[in-house]
């Protein structure tokens, strides 16, 4: 794969580029040896079953681990690196945030954390928490939240400094199904506003509201592309049974109504 500076997609720059990249934990190769490029202004999953390596995935284009083998690029600069993080919103699996504070006091703690100016952090804080439906619990410490709040409370730290990539980790697990629709409104309107999204699942049906997605099994990417393409690819009409055959196993027949 040439330089991240020289690869562009539909002659846009892209927002993630991994070469080989890998992560090794011991005897374990959590990632291994995962190569995609991920186009800007579109949604991206990753689906695959607990212990697939989509959370390490993840968390290495965030910069929070190095890749032990290949090269991961973020915006065209090598990860992990402090010049690209101001551009990253993380949202991981399990929300990150102080339940002794107010959401308030969190978003003005992570706030600071990512130099947001003080005129502009307030002006957020009001238009996140009238989007997430949090206004009324604002100054409400967060260990009264639901878990369902919590989760729209974590959306709103990752969504404060307006991040060209958001990287979601399992961001609807445990929600209603209203929540789940009204979060994926969200994330439709911010990608066609040009953000990039990169979330991790193991929901066909979330998988399918995507533009890319890419099938992970065991540290390795199977396929990536679109739904549709992935439906064609493997002559199957659900992403369940795409996935089966991707990764070797038999599709059992459907048996006729009797």
């Amino acid at each position: 794969m040439p330089g991240a500076e020289r690869v562009t997609v539909e002659g846009q720059e892209a927002a993630v580029i991994a070469d080989g990249v890998s992560r090794i934990f011991g005897p374990l190769r959590a990632v291994d040896r995962l190569s995609v490029v991920i186009p800007r202004g579109v949604i991206y999953a990753l689906l695959g079953p607990s212990g697939s390596g989509k959370t390490t995935f993840l968390r290495m284009v965030v910069g929070a681990l190095r890749p032990s083998e290949g090269r991961l690029w973020v915006f065209g600069i090598a990860m992990p690196s402090r010049r690209v993080a101001q551009r990253i919103g993380y949202m991981p699996q399990a929300p990150a945030l102080y339940p002794d504070l107010t959401l308030r006091e969190n978003l003005r703690f992570f706030g600071a954390v990512y130099r947001v100016s003080r005129r502009q952090l307030e002006q957020r804080i009001e238009e996140l928490a009238t989007d997430l439906d949090l206004l009324a619990w604002l100054d409400h410490p967060l260990y009264r939240f639901s878990g369902g709040m919590l989760q729209r409370a974590s959306l709103a730290v990752a969504l404060l400094h307006e991040p060209d990539l958001l990287v979601l980790d399992e961001p609807t697990v445990g929600l209603d199904p209203l929540l789940r629709r009204t979060l994926w409104e969200r994330f439709r309107l911010l990608a066609s506003r040009g953000t990039t999204l990169l979330i991790s699942t193991h929901s066909m049906d979330e998988a399918d509201r995507c533009d890319l997605l890419g099938f992970l099994r065991g540290g390795r990417l199977l396929a990536s592309d679109t739904p549709a393409a992935l439906r064609a690819l493997t002559g199957q009409d659900s992403l369940e049974d795409a996935f089966l055959i991707l990764a070797g196993h038999p599709v059992l027949p459907v048996e006729p109504p009797r």
